[in-house]
């Protein structure tokens, strides 16, 4: 539905009585103006200019180059339309101010369809001119090669009706287990239970007859160095990933070759200092990773039906560059990838120590068999590191959580609450009308809550320096989670209720292992849309919001970038999918993706200052240094379970919270 012509900016319409359809367009105008002020700081001005803002058309929320160029090309002459990636607005820049006007008046509340098929309102805005922040040129990773066109389009024919998917269901080279995707393995079979492959138990008649000439031909023409062992083929349907991943460094040797075909794909490449390199893979392309992009850099898929690529027809392989001027949106097709590895038989002696298992295996932290070693697990990974990272954890560390907030505001005025765990204390200031207090492990971040004028003292979790019975109610939000065996969290658990009056009660949130529940994944597995150029880490206790026009943003939290390591990467090849784990070494998890075991290692990114302790696992002592952090991730039913050996309590409440298990206790 189109808004009537008369919809303007309310300078411009004082003596003009608007009708209600007109004062909602209106509303929703102004609504799209703030909130890109609010979110994006971009300035809108009241007078006509040769550039607008169009709130709701950009590439973020599904409109392509092709959809929105054509409506704009109708009210003038269009300079230039810049569509920054990811983004769910677009500029536009007319020859004349007047041609902008008419734009201005034509296209506000206008419905068009999206890339998607959706049906999208445009609301337009004034900008004294369109300013967007072009990245520099960026380079491949080292390492890393496309090769476009590796093979004709006869010979990709031919591979792929060679994968009979229809063939016995019994064939051991089936890979049954996995979702959204069907996988074979030749020559070896990949085991996701522990990411690496059997060497003692090579599958029958190794690598198919069809690949024998091909292979040859690439060694030939120095594509690749080694003739490889192992193949998996996986066919992916639109819409689906993988996770970022590093491919298991004593697994197989260094060069890692995939081959696309049936469709093209944008694959993401991460450093573990942040920097991503968005890299196109087109139809019939040879992606070969050696070195530095093979071992450090992690690569990944982004689940999505469309992906922002050039809009110039010569542009095929590569760097996708932030030209916002030359960006669409592509629509993703069936694609089956062929990826070859030689299986390693020797140690990896790579450069990369901190993130090879070979080299660190013996150094990797295990799960505890004592009290004494809980103690010490925690002491090295969670004492030490928050202690380290404190000013940078806090500065993650704003918006509450609602439910929280809701928990609090409830109690009655003059309330006693202890908030055990409370980090830069961002919930010591929610309720005037309660008389809070704060208690962290962290020295460091105990003063960062006395420098925002909050009570707050140094005291353990397990052993609260405050008086049996004092409290109305408690606060323990992401701190159960780092305690390293059962008895210490039930411990945990009932030092809470000891603070509390009979009657009152406590509010305790840990990190759920379901990060997807009824169907609905949590904001800590959803893309992360921050801004180019801009940090976003998230945790349990702060999970972080897309960017969309519209909608309110907390503050995010703080796992940052996706970072493969040593002790038991997550999801060699294209698509790992891990199980329990069952090895005694802790996991090092992947950001930003599902949890496959409950005890495990969460990177940290510092981005701060040095601290005076330098914890076992962190890389170095300086910034940009990764530090891992002790979590229990708990099952459902685990908490109320812990809850119900509790004495003289009684369980008011135990819900769900974007990726958190949650109950509320009442001491009886």
């Amino acid at each position: 539905m189109a808004a009537p012509s008369t919809v303007m900016d309310s300078n411009h319409h004082s003596n003009y009585k608007l009708t209600k359809t007109e004062k909602k367009f209106l509303r929703k105008q102004i609504k799209a103006r703030h909130t890109l002020l609010r979110h994006e700081g971009v300035e809108t001005v009241s007078y006509a200019t040769q550039s607008l803002v169009v709130a709701n058309g950009g590439l973020g929320n599904g409109v392509g180059r092709s959809q929105l160029l054509p409506a704009l090309e109708k009210c003038g002459l269009v300079d230039s339309l810049l569509m920054p990636p990811n983004k769910p607005y677009s500029f536009v820049r007319y020859k004349t101010a007047e041609e902008a006007r008419k734009a201005y008046v034509t296209l506000n509340g206008k419905e068009i369809v999206g890339d998607l098929g959706q049906k999208i309102i445009l609301y337009l805005n004034f900008v004294e001119k369109a300013q967007w922040k072009e990245l520099g040129l960026q380079a491949l990773p080292p390492g890393l090669m496309v090769v476009e066109e590796i093979i004709s389009s006869e010979d990709e024919k031919m591979l792929l009706e060679s994968v009979n998917w229809a063939e016995d269901i019994d064939d051991q080279n089936v890979q049954k287990s996995l979702k959204h995707r069907r996988v074979k393995h030749f020559g070896y079979e990949f085991h996701y239970e522990n990411n690496n492959v059997d060497k003692d138990k090579p599958l029958p008649g190794g690598l198919p007859d069809i690949w024998d000439s091909i292979l040859e031909k690439w060694l030939k023409e120095g594509f690749i160095k080694h003739k490889p062992d192992q193949l998996t083929v996986n066919q992916y349907e639109p819409g689906h990933g993988i996770p970022a991943h590093i491919d298991t460094h004593s697994a197989f040797e260094d060069e890692i070759v995939s081959l696309s075909l049936g469709s093209e794909i944008v694959m993401d490449f991460k450093h573990p200092d942040g920097v991503t390199v968005p890299v196109m893979l087109p139809r019939r392309s040879l992606l070969v990773m050696t070195g530095e992009s093979r071992y450090l850099w992690t690569h990944g898929i982004t689940p999505r039906k469309f992906d922002t690529v050039q809009a110039s027809k010569g542009h095929k392989g590569g760097i996708i560059t932030s030209d916002v001027g030359d960006l669409t949106l592509s629509k993703r097709g069936i694609r089956t990838s062929f990826t070859f590895r030689k299986v390693r038989q020797t140690p990896c002696n790579c450069s990369y120590p901190l993130v090879c298992d070979s080299q660190t295996k013996q150094t990797s932290p295990s799960l505890p068999g004592s009290a004494r070693e809980a103690s010490q697990l925690e002491r090295e990974h969670v004492h030490r590191v928050y202690e380290e990272i404190a000013g940078h954890f806090s500065s993650t560390r704003h918006t509450p959580w609602p439910r929280v907030v809701d928990f609090l505001k409830a109690l009655p005025s003059g309330s006693l609450v202890a908030d055990v765990g409370c980090g830069n204390g961002k919930y010591l200031g929610i309720n005037q009308d309660l008389y809070m207090i704060g208690c962290d492990r962290s020295r460091s971040l105990a003063d960062i809550c006395g420098e925002r004028r909050f009570q707050a003292l140094v005291g353990d979790a397990l052993a609260v320096p405050l008086r049996s019975g004092s409290c109305d109610a408690c606060l323990s939000i992401a701190v159960i989670h780092h305690l390293a065996t059962a008895e210490r969290r039930v411990a945990a658990l009932r030092e809470l209720v000891r603070l509390l009056r009979p009657g009152g009660t406590a509010l305790i949130y840990v990190w759920a292992m379901e990060q997807e529940y009824n169907k609905k994944k949590s904001k800590y597995l959803r893309e992360n849309r921050v801004s180019q150029g801009k940090e976003q880490e998230t945790d349990s206790d702060a999970a972080a919001v897309p960017v969309s026009l519209g909608g309110q943003v907390p503050d995010v939290g703080d796992q940052d970038a996706p970072c493969c390591v040593p002790a038991i990467p997550d999801c060699p090849g294209e698509g790992g999918n891990t199980s329990d784990v069952t090895d005694a070494r802790l996991p090092v998890h992947t950001n930003r993706t599902s949890f496959h075991a409950q005890d495990l290692l969460v990177p940290w990114h510092h981005k701060g200052s040095p601290g005076k302790d330098k914890p076992v696992g962190a890389a170095g002592s300086a910034p940009g240094a990764v530090f891992h952090r002790y979590y229990h991730v708990f099952r459902e039913g685990e908490l109320e379970a812990a809850c119900q050996t509790l004495s003289g309590v009684h369980l008011l409440q135990s819900y769900y919270d974007q990726g958190n298990w949650c109950v509320v206790l009442q001491k009886v």
